[in-house]
């Protein structure tokens, strides 16, 4: 059974969709960039969580998210890759994340959040190759050619304009051979 929200300032404030310890079950349908829509809306399938990959898989699926303009979701498959894989590569899935909810902050319209996000992502990821030798290609991820659109991505939000269009807009993480 739900919990009451106590952080509402209303005293007949909304049931909400949590486990016996409180956290979110996510039970709730979304769209497309992770936004809540009302229940019984019909959303968007929702990634699994927890699902453990190999490497070239998360890459494969989280591309596959990404051209279907759903950086949200591709976030996901870069989390369950962060929490699952060796702690070696840790900051580099969570740099990649970063980046793919950056991208999904553009395409809502948050500039700030969207701008320091694809920028907080291109620095894990650096630092994340400083660290491994200068290693540029991991599972056969362009990393300069990710980092260099996050940073120009990140600057074109800042200039402002239209929503990005995250399809569009979406990053090569591995580039054509």
């Amino acid at each position: 059974m739900g919990s009451m929200d106590r952080t509402s300032p209303d005293p007949a404030a909304v049931v909400r969709d949590r486990d016996s310890e409180g956290r979110a079950r996510n039970a709730r349908p979304r769209d497309g960039l992770g936004r809540p829509l009302p229940y019984g809306a019909e959303g968007v399938p929702r990634q699994p969580e927890g699902v453990v990959r190999r490497p070239e898989e998360s890459v494969a699926e989280a591309q596959r998210l990404l051209d279907e303009g759903k950086p949200f979701h591709a976030h996901e498959v870069f989390e369950d890759a962060w929490k699952s894989g060796p702690q070696e590569d840790r900051e580099l899935w969570r740099g990649l994340a970063q980046l793919a909810v950056g991208l999904t902050h553009a395409a809502r319209g948050n500039v700030t959040g969207g701008a320091r996000l694809l920028r907080r992502g291109a620095g894990a990821a650096e630092e994340w190759a400083a660290g491994a030798g200068g290693e540029r290609r991991p599972h056969g991820i362009d990393l300069d050619g990710v980092v260099a659109w996050a940073r120009e991505l990140a600057a074109e939000v800042e200039r402002g304009g239209e929503l990005v269009d995250p399809a569009a807009r979406a990053p090569r993480l591995r580039r054509s051979a």
